[in-house]
């Protein structure tokens, strides 16, 4: 084993060690700590990545456990985020909700298509509108409940076709 090898564990031991120390003194509880965290996702960021993993789960079998059980700490967290604010979802949400999981289904769908190579059909151009319309779709279930928004709205049109009624 070389010096520069046992300088770089011992670093490395110290760091653990200094952020263990400084994280039971300045906080009581793990729920103090957590109550000074800066960003939190959303309820429509945990709805986002949930759409996500769920295709995941379904189309990358053999990573099914994984993602069953990221699935399960998603649910937990959407389920103390509708507590907690106390949300009641209307059909105006709910059809949010269906949107963003279609643009994420399309985009998955564009991508790894490309990544395959197979390019006709697919462009980024596309992938993008598409992006652009899910992340409205997440605004307008934050509208409901507050919280951060996305202003990345700018590429619609690249995918005009699939820009919902709304109302």
């Amino acid at each position: 084993m070389k010096v520069a090898d046992l300088t770089l564990q011992t670093v490395k031991v110290l760091v653990t060690a200094a952020t263990k120390l400084l994280e039971t003194t300045l906080f009581k509880s793990e729920q103090e700590r957590l109550d000074h965290r800066k960003f939190l996702p959303t309820l429509s960021e945990l709805v986002d990545r949930l759409s996500i993993i769920q295709l995941k789960e379904l189309l990358i079998p053999e990573h099914r456990a994984e993602y069953s059980a990221e699935i399960r700490d998603i649910l937990f967290d959407i389920d103390q985020e509708l507590v907690e604010r106390d949300v009641r979802l209307t059909s105006r949400e709910i059809r949010a909700f269906i949107v963003l999981a279609i643009m994420n289904r399309e985009i998955w769908l564009n991508e790894s298509n490309y990544r395959k190579g197979i390019v006709e059909g697919n462009n980024l151009g596309r992938s993008h509108g598409l992006n652009s319309i899910r992340n409205y779709s997440k605004n307008r279930i934050q509208e409901k409940i507050g919280g951060r928004k996305d202003y990345k709205l700018d590429s619609v049109e690249a995918a005009k076709e699939w820009i919902p009624s709304w109302e």
